[in-house]
């Protein structure tokens, strides 16, 4: 890959081509570019036209050899959102741009070229989503997301929604969904393929393919996404309650789970094309590229994803030696 300074500088081109709508921001390294609209959701106009001439930008994966900008999930619907709420007071804040939303209040947005921070709040809580790169690779965009009980009551039920819906280019609305993670992530009680459910945490969430709900691997083809729903537990009054959201793309799944281990994530969702069918980052095996899209999380109560194959096999050999080394290859092809 080109070096960081090499992305660098073409996010200053990408972003002086998209420029701003309102307060929000495309933000951008070169490789992963995110459209972050001011109430920290995603989908916003002003960008360059990717692969599929799509303008709106939410997520892409941008080829650095040939400068080509692939969409994930602003096709058709800008449906990437998310809300929050209390469980035993009902009260709830939410904001999707296409679906809709209610209950919160904007404090504040600021961004820079890499960067995008906002702040909003609800009766109770405040939260701040804070995009910046991830320091591990270059793949993937970490959110910290922080939610703060601004009462002087305690919470007994923290709830937390994040909606995407995958439309993958180059075939938007024709694309693969892979859940993984949930099941051993003691703070998700819900995960479906639904990616056009509204972001209020305390609404119903179906499915779009049958059986496409907790861990699944590879449902569709479709136009579908990927529906999150957290339950955090107890926040005191005061308290600020912190996890992490992961946005980006990769050539192929084992670049993708190589991704998600090295920043530690423990849930995921992939997005890729119906016409990948191997998920290897090709259409059909050919020079067609075709990423696959990381939607992730930390910090959720579950088991952090190792490196898939970020391996340093020399050091390996140095350490183990030839019979450890090659037992190490053997488990790795079972």
């Amino acid at each position: 890959m080109n070096s960081k300074f090499t992305k660098l500088i073409g996010a200053v081109g990408i972003l002086l081509c998209a420029g701003h709508a309102g307060a929000s921001a495309i933000i951008t390294d070169g490789n992963i570019s995110l459209g972050v609209d001011d109430f920290g959701q995603l989908n916003i106009g002003g960008g360059v036209a990717d692969v599929a001439g799509e303008t709106f930008v939410g997520m892409r994966y941008i080829d650095t050899a040939t400068g080509s900008q692939y969409e994930s999930t602003s096709h058709g619907c800008y449906c990437e959102g998310w809300g929050v709420g209390i469980v035993e007071t009902s009260e709830s804040g939410f904001i999707n741009n296409s679906a809709g939303g209610g209950g919160l209040v904007l404090d504040s947005f600021v961004s820079t070229a890499t960067t995008a921070t906002s702040v909003v709040s609800s009766a109770s809580l405040q939260v701040t989503h804070a995009f910046e790169l991830a320091t591990e690779t270059d793949n993937l965009y970490r959110v910290t997301v922080s939610i703060e009980n601004t009462t002087a009551t305690d919470i007994d039920n923290l709830r937390y929604r994040r909606t995407f819906d995958w439309d993958t280019s180059p075939t938007p609305f024709n694309e693969f969904v892979t859940i993984g993670g949930t099941a051993a992530a003691t703070s998700v009680i819900g995960a479906t393929d639904d990616g056009f459910c509204s972001s209020d945490p305390f609404s119903f969430c179906g499915t779009i393919e049958a059986g496409a709900s907790g861990d699944f691997d590879a449902s569709g083809p479709n136009d579908h996404g990927a529906n999150f729903d957290f339950d955090f537990g107890a926040l005191a009054a005061g308290d600020t309650f912190e996890f992490e959201i992961f946005y980006g793309g990769a050539i192929g799944e084992a670049a993708a789970l190589t991704s998600l281990g090295l920043v530690g994530a423990e849930a995921y969702s992939f997005g890729w094309s119906g016409d990948d069918t191997n998920q290897d980052g090709f259409i059909d095996e050919t020079t067609d590229l075709a990423p696959t899209f990381i939607f992730g999380f930390a910090g959720v109560g579950g088991v952090s994803l190792p490196p898939h194959s970020d391996v340093d096999e020399p050091a390996v050999f140095a350490m183990f030696g030839l019979a450890a080394f090659v037992l190490m290859r053997l488990r790795r092809k079972a």
